[in-house]
């Protein structure tokens, strides 16, 4: 990358660190929201957080 400005490319660093961090913080909560906001499937369980946080102490 030697065609961008010095300043430019230390921007894009913070950029891409700021986006990566992001990602790796807000990933497992997104996909727990998606779930609850989904719904169980027809004819399973019902669930809510404490089942969640059951079967998260049940695993480890």
């Amino acid at each position: 990358m030697g065609i961008l400005k010095p300043g430019i490319k230390s921007r894009l660093e913070a950029v891409t660190e700021i986006v990566k961090t992001s990602y790796h913080v807000a990933f497992i909560p997104f996909v727990i929201y998606m779930g609850f906001k989904k719904g169980p499937e027809v004819g399973g369980p019902a669930f809510g957080l404490l089942s969640l946080l059951w079967h998260v102490l049940i695993i480890y």
